[in-house]
């Protein structure tokens, strides 16, 4: 299996991709190619100890940057930057799925407009999995689409779905609308829209789900627009930091508090690791009719490694050929209904 890596997306590209990038290949087998300025990824894996054995380069000697316009991917201007670079890569067959830790805005507009999306489908949406209080959820979409409709949600609630079982082994996964309260009748337009089609959506629909139960496992995939799911990821990850940093300052504030911390010191290892959203690498892009993934703009290389290893996972798990099933089954109900 061949897994498409941007040597240079992200704030600690390229040393720390291509060092998990070296990781993946030598620890899960992957077939790696590294798109970006070969002769710098081969001075960065030289001075650092790196092994580049089996692992292809594709030159591409320009960068694309978050000051960039994200639909820019498209044109003749940015045809060398590694990104634009790899997206080709993956459209002409060249590797089985594309990761890129790079510009969010680009890698939604190259998914779209350069690999296209699944025939029926409306748009693609970021759809990342996230550790609750009980094991993981999908938030999908976390950022691409701030103004949708409700077909479209409909569309991420049945994708999100067919991932959670088919890549991260949820049995029949719980799908809820996020939304400001639980009853049918709460929430805008879109949300009340959005609920009556889930109804009647083949997924195991749980109904609305209030903030603060997405992360007491109130769903194993929450529904929203972009912009309500950027916000939940951010708020999600500022408070998980402000209680990681509440409980450290508790347990080094005496002397008495540091011997309490030695003897639960195991569990909250074991908490962190819960917790990190390393774990679970890289953002897949729904709707794109090749695997693509988006690792975090400050991935390091246990990120890297991470998100090739769930790219193997959503590749050998033929979700695409599934979701346009599904999508088809969609199509023909509610032609039926006309």
């Amino acid at each position: 299996m061949k897994i498409i890596v941007d040597a240079f997306g992200g704030d600690n590209a390229p040393l720390e991709i291509i060092k998990g990038a070296a990781e993946a290949k030598a620890e899960l087998g992957a077939d790696i190619i590294l798109t970006g300025d070969e002769e710098i990824i081969r001075k960065v894996s030289a001075d650092n100890g790196i092994s580049l054995d089996g692992i292809e380069i594709v030159h591409a000697p320009d960068v694309f940057t978050n000051n960039d316009q994200p639909t820019s991917i498209r044109t003749k201007a940015k045809a060398d930057t590694s990104l634009a670079v790899g997206f080709r890569l993956l459209k002409d067959g060249a590797g089985d799925a594309f990761l890129s830790a790079g510009n969010s805005g680009a890698i939604g507009a190259g998914s779209m407009f350069i690999v296209k999306r699944i025939k029926g489908v409306q748009r693609v949406a970021f759809a990342p999995v996230i550790p609750n209080m009980t094991g993981k959820f999908m938030l999908i979409d976390s950022g691409i689409n701030t103004d949708v409709r409700p077909k479209v949600l409909q569309q991420f609630a049945l994708m999100g779905s067919v991932y959670m079982n088919k890549v991260m082994g949820v049995e029949n996964p719980r799908v809820g609308l996020a939304n400001v309260g639980t009853e049918e009748h709460k929430g805008d337009e879109l949300r009340q829209q959005t609920y009556k089609l889930l109804q009647n959506t083949p997924v195991n629909f749980v109904g609305n789900v209030e903030g603060r139960d997405i992360p007491m496992d109130g769903a194993d995939v929450v529904v929203c627009d972009g912009f309500t799911g950027n916000l939940i990821i951010k708020t999600y990850e500022g408070v998980a930091l402000a209680l990681l940093g509440k409980i450290k300052g508790i347990f080094t504030k005496s002397l008495k508090n540091k011997l309490a911390a030695a003897l639960v010191l195991g569990d909250m290892k074991q908490m962190k690791k819960e917790f990190d959203l390393d774990e679970f690498g890289g953002t897949a892009v729904l709707g794109c009719s090749k695997p693509v993934f988006k690792a975090h703009g400050n991935a390091k290389a246990k990120t890297i490694k991470s998100a090739i290893r769930v790219c193997m996972d959503y590749v050998s798990s033929d979700i695409i050929t599934t979701v346009s099933e599904a999508l088809k089954d969609i199509a023909d109900t509610e032609d039926e209904a006309e």
